[in-house]
């Protein structure tokens, strides 16, 4: 019986006029035998033959272990059990081709089994190879979907909750506006009545009452005009997003110059000297940015200490289209950088109101206008040294030319001097 070489893949033995041939599909690792004649004999008395099956069996308990391991791997990974099936198969398919082997050396004793690679047995096992990866990418792949399914869903209803909580914070805001308004409303009625009587009381009897009266009495005007203003605050304060003005072009220079004008006395009072470079023109509403310079500038007046005020205003662009930076920037008592977070809360005040004046509201207003423009505001100051207000508005409208800021002086002096020159001429 002469030796033949079967090509892996095709596995076809042909003897003389008997024919015997075997198709192995080992995609499937299913073996399908067809013979006319069946041979029946095991003979493995040639010591050859027999150290040949004990190295294919050795071959094939090795493959045996590999199933044994994937057995324990399996179940500590991220694939689902009813993926296990695809997996084992492709395992036991190469099991079984070295199976082939063993079954066509029993059938043909004689026959040399050499598998010899051609160009289908390397497509097969090629096939087999990317069919085990793509199964297990498979299956890997739908967990991740359905991983992220289950993540979706999770974020749809956290999204729902979100705009449930939004919509309760929208009431709530709109009820204390509301409130805000009607409080605000009904006490000034019956504030200005006792304002009035006191200050009737003040005209009418003022000669006739003694030192310690007439303290009293200022006492409580004063008083009375403090918690007036502190009501008119807390109602502009809560008016900021219902009844402001629509954004237009707001020239930020004119605005500037206006808040200088309405303080003209105080800073002529002070002697004060307000520098400022050229600042941009935004998109705003103009109405509610000049309430912030008003009470920027203005507390820089007020806390200067026992020096005349140095006031200085400039902007900042951060790159050719970024957010504008408007600074305040003051050389007076300054803050203690632990309390600067309190001196944008409502009514919270840093000093007593018989060390200042002021409603303690301004900015709080500040914060809020400058948060309904879409820019953020914040303090940098250090005891005795001054401070530097800072807020951003978005980048709108167009800005002045950086390469050449140019700097406008504005001092109560000289003003002063240029006023009392004006009326002489007159």
């Amino acid at each position: 019986m002469s030796g033949r070489s079967l090509e892996f893949g095709e596995a076809l033995v042909s003897e003389g006029e008997r024919g015997y041939w075997y198709r192995v599909i080992p995609a499937l690792g299913v073996v399908i035998l067809f013979s006319a004649i069946a041979k029946a004999a095991l003979t493995l008395a040639d010591s050859g033959l027999l150290l040949e099956a004990v190295l294919d069996l050795l071959l094939v308990g090795s493959v045996g272990t590999v199933v044994l391991y994937i057995g324990v791997w399996l179940p500590n990974t991220s694939i689902r059990a009813e993926f296990y099936p695809r997996i084992l198969c492709w395992v036991a398919g190469g099991i079984v081709v070295m199976g082939i082997v063993l079954g066509l050396r029993v059938l043909h004793p004689g026959v040399t089994v050499q598998f010899t690679f051609g160009t289908q047995a390397v497509l097969l096992a090629i096939g087999s190879i990317a069919g085990l990866g793509i199964g297990i990418h498979e299956a890997q792949a739908l967990i991740r979907a359905d991983a992220l399914a289950v993540q979706n869903e999770e974020l749809k209803r956290t999204e729902q909750r979100l705009e449930e909580a939004v919509t309760q914070l929208e009431a709530s805001n709109e009820q204390l506006e509301q409130f805000a308004a009607a409080a605000s409303h009904d006490l000034q009625e019956p504030l200005r009545m006792v304002t009035s009587y006191l200050q009737l009381l003040e005209r009418r009897y003022g000669d006739d009452l003694d030192e310690d009266c007439t303290e009293f009495l200022e006492f409580a005007v004063d008083g009375a005009e403090r918690m007036d203003a502190m009501i008119d605050g807390l109602l502009e304060y809560s008016r900021v997003d219902t009844q402001g003005d629509s954004f237009d072009a707001v020239d930020l220079d004119a605005v500037l110059e206006d808040v200088c004008t309405d303080l003209q006395f105080k800073i002529e009072e002070t002697d004060a000297t307000i520098t400022r470079e050229s600042l941009p023109t935004v998109e705003g509403d103009g109405r509610q940015l000049r309430q912030v310079f008003q009470n920027l500038v203005s507390n820089a007046l007020e806390y200067s200490g026992d020096e005349s005020p140095r006031v200085h205003v400039s902007a900042e662009r951060e790159g050719v289209e970024g957010a504008w930076t408007i600074s305040v920037r003051d050389e007076g008592v300054g803050i203690d950088p632990d309390e600067a977070h309190r001196v944008f809360g409502v009514f919270q005040r840093l000093h007593s109101a018989d060390e200042q004046e002021g409603s303690g509201i301004g900015l709080a207003l500040c914060e809020r206008i400058v948060e309904r423009h879409g820019g953020d505001i914040w303090v940098d100051s250090e005891p005795g040294e001054g401070s530097t207000f800072r807020f951003t508005l978005p980048p709108r409208g167009e800005g002045p030319d950086a390469s050449a800021p140019g700097i406008v002086s504005q001092r109560g002096e000289s003003n002063a001097h240029s006023e009392r020159n004006s009326r002489q001429n007159d």
